[in-house]
């Protein structure tokens, strides 16, 4: 009767080369047998070992040559930004290298950007993902960047001045001139970038505005001549007690400042139209009188592939000078 092989401990938590298993002890025959799964080519797991998605990295990073880098959306989301999909992850090497691995897209460049051991720059893995992103998502995910101290403008401003040539460099520079490192979070920079592309008067982001008995509230959105705050309501507001106790307090705060406010849903802002045009009533019920909302040309940019927008329109489709609020 045979034995289940003993797999050593570090063979059940990692994702591991075949060459790497196979000096350790465990035999071809075992490597193609129920305990394990074949991830690549000759890249394994454990079969009861759940991958996440720095697994998932490590798996391709095994099977890809030793110089492919991540970039794009996969780099980002090692930085820390928790947006986009998972899949295909997408790396970048310098050489005319085709290979096909599944769930992964590897990008070929004539030169490698700035990178450390793991992946490209923060800017190079940005101008990247603007390639295929919409106008809209490379602008809050760009704001957030710079919120996060992940990116630099300057930085990224000097990468597209001296490398033009390099896929994406179009895009990030028209997109650049639309990013705002207030914003805290991503909906939060999407719901600011909706106003501005509608043509709405441009509000102040994340204000300290202090009470009369000296606490600090600070606004999302705010609106000082017309003393009207505008503030994104995630489902953490009402999943999470302690964050629910403090929106309590906070908007206790603001009706003591005698501030209107108008709350943003995570379901209204997926109707950008309806979003906007709420920020606009609330505005006028305010004593706005300005133009109302506009959705043509250039809020229908925001929607599109931003290849298209920048190399088609370049600044032609920039947001219009933002009207008085007063």
């Amino acid at each position: 009767m045979s034995s289940v092989f003993d797999v050593p401990e570090k063979f059940r938590r990692r994702p591991f080369a075949r060459a790497e298993a196979l000096e350790a002890g465990i035999s071809a025959r075992v490597l193609e047998g129920a305990q394990f799964v074949r991830l690549h080519d000759a890249v394994y797991r454990h079969r009861s070992h759940e991958m996440t998605f720095a697994d998932r990295v490590a798996a391709a990073r095994i099977a890809l040559p030793d110089a492919a880098r991540t970039t794009g959306i996969t780099r980002l989301q090692e930085l820390g930004l928790d947006y986009g999909s998972r899949l295909p992850l997408h790396f970048v090497v310098a050489a005319d290298h085709h290979v096909r691995i599944s769930g992964v897209f590897l990008h070929r460049t004539v030169a490698m950007p700035a990178a450390d051991e793991l992946g490209v720059s923060a800017e190079a893995a940005f101008v990247a993902y603007c390639v295929d992103a919409r106008a809209v998502d490379a602008i809050k995910v760009g704001s957030m960047l710079l919120h996060l101290g992940r990116m630099s403008g300057a930085a990224l401003a000097a990468l597209v001045s001296a490398q033009p040539w390099r896929n994406g460099c179009t895009e990030a520079r028209w997109v650049s001139e639309h990013l705002d490192r207030r914003c805290r979070s991503l909906p939060e920079a999407e719901l600011l970038t909706l106003i501005r592309f509608s043509g709405l008067p441009n509000p102040d982001v994340n204000p300290e505005l202090r009470a009369p008995d000296g606490r600090i509230v600070i606004p999302d959105l705010w609106y000082a001549a017309l003393r009207q705050a505008v503030e994104y309501e995630g489902s953490h507001h009402q999943q999470e007690r302690q964050q629910y106790v403090a929106d309590i307090d906070r908007y206790l705060v603001f009706r003591t400042m005698q501030i209107s406010y108008l709350q943003i849903t995570k379901e209204r802002l997926r109707t950008p139209r309806l979003a906007v045009t709420s920020v606009h009533r609330a505005l006028v019920q305010a004593g706005y009188s300005g133009p109302g909302p506009d959705f043509g040309e250039c809020w229908t940019t925001l929607f599109r592939r931003l290849s298209d927008v920048a190399r088609s329109r370049a600044r032609a489709t920039a947001v219009r000078e933002p009207h008085s609020a007063a």
